[in-house]
């Protein structure tokens, strides 16, 4: 029996040591979400935004933050020239752990050729925004695929307190450095890059509170009187609220997309008005049974209050507010408080990042790129995917992709039964 199972072990453990890397989707991916055509690399690089609050030293009776220098480090990922065999990055990150445990850090094997060359220039910019005291390492779905597809993606890693061991004054800080943090980073990586980028092709991307700051820096301007305007220490978000909102945006962004985005909720940070100075093109993607964020409050609100932009609301049903990250490493899979951070406990992770990648890909191919026809995979013939029909012939391979058209329900790009559970809805900005 011994030698059974170091047997059985034997042949396990090579499967383990060769997980694919998150970016690449597997069989029962929509058609949109694979890989691009490029090779793609990897750099940092440290931004330093000079006299910004220190909200975490803020003075506890009058609310006074100190200034300092505030560092971020940009994670970028771009269409390389890389040979086949080059060594491809892995990332590592940590999450806090369980309180009062320490925090957990974890591995995420990867595509990406660390310093490889550029493969041309003048590539849409996408900026990413991940959630709260999370990291880019944690969404590499997304970051690695999207350069694939030949822009350059540069993720902020926003520095964030532990949430679960401060007050509700400094946990708020990050209400005023999202936007921020977005806003500095755009004008810089828009200098530093010069033609290696396009400015005027610029996308923001942003899960959880980074939906919020997103939203925020895609022309959302904050109501005074919010809670999450209130709660920052000495009013030092209140004085961007609404007239001053100019220096909280992006300017010339042509798409948002905002995953289980906050803001919404007891936590509120718009209103009706503010959300309706949302002018660029705008995807939501949310899970309507999100307990952390609020999906009628939040996303399904956002959708309907953001009228001068034309916009799309996703919604895995019955999914909950994990539909932003990697499937959890092997590091976060000893806890549920670990694996609740990255997998959904309904939805398979490598589902739900395969389904946003299809989405996402068609909605910044639009508006990046100009390229109209992507538009048959947004614009479905009915919003609920499980209602879609296709009648294929008998010689049709039981994995092909839905090919839409007349006759055809089965939202284009999907297989067979593969549109259970989703939701798209659209609407025109404002005349």
């Amino acid at each position: 029996m011994q030698g059974a199972l170091i047997a059985l072990a034997a042949l396990v453990a090579p499967v383990l040591a060769v997980a694919a890397p998150p970016s690449v989707p597997g069989i029962d991916a929509p058609e949109l979400a694979r890989l691009g055509a490029d090779s793609v690399g990897y750099r940092t690089l440290i931004l330093t935004h000079k006299g910004e609050p220190d909200l975490q030293a803020a003075n506890a009776k009058t609310g006074v933050a100190p200034l300092h220098d505030r560092r971020l480090t940009i994670h970028i990922w771009y269409p390389a020239q890389a040979k086949p065999a080059a060594r491809r990055a892995t990332y590592s990150a940590s999450l806090w752990g369980e309180p009062p445990k320490p925090p957990v850090r974890f591995s995420v094997p990867g595509i990406a050729v660390p310093g490889a060359a550029m493969r041309g220039s003048r590539h849409p910019l996408v900026i990413v925004s991940h959630g709260y005291s999370n990291a880019p390492a944690a969404m590499t779905w997304l970051n690695e695929n999207l350069a694939s597809k030949g822009y350059v993606v540069a993720a902020i890693q926003h520095d964030d307190p532990n949430p679960y061991v401060i007050d509700a004054t400094k946990r708020a800080a990050p209400n005023y450095h999202r936007p921020r943090d977005i806003v500095f980073a755009a004008a810089a990586l828009r200098a530093q890059l010069g033609d290696q980028i396009d400015a005027g092709r610029v996308a923001l991307i942003g899960f959880s509170q980074g939906g919020y700051g997103v939203l925020t820096a895609g022309g959302a301007s904050l109501d005074p009187d919010a809670p999450a305007v209130m709660q920052v220490a000495g009013g030092a978000l209140a004085k961007y609220a609404r007239g001053a909102a100019a220096d909280l945006v992006v300017p010339g962004v042509k798409a948002i997309v905002a995953l289980a985005p906050a803001g919404g909720g007891t936590r509120w940070a718009w209103g009706k008005a503010g959300l309706a100075g949302i002018k660029a093109p705008l995807l939501l993607i949310a899970g309507d049974r999100d307990q952390t964020v609020d999906y009628t409050s939040g996303a399904a609100t956002f959708f309907s209050d953001a009228v001068n932009a034309e916009r799309y609301l996703l919604t895995f049903k019955q999914a909950g507010h994990a539909i932003g990250l990697n499937p959890a490493p092997p590091e976060m899979r000893n806890s549920l408080w670990d694996l609740d951070w990255f997998e959904d406990p309904i939805w398979r992770q490598d589902r739900v990042n395969a389904i946003n990648l299809h989405f996402i890909t068609a909605f910044l191919g639009v508006h990046l790129r100009g390229e109209k026809g992507l538009t048959s995979y947004l614009d479905v013939p009915v919003v609920n995917g499980s209602e879609g029909e296709w009648n294929p012939s008998s010689a049709t391979p039981w994995g092909a992709y839905s090919p839409g058209g007349e006759g055809v329900t089965l939202w284009k790009g999907f297989q067979r039964r593969h549109a259970e559970g989703l939701s798209l809805q659209h609407a025109a900005a404002a005349k």
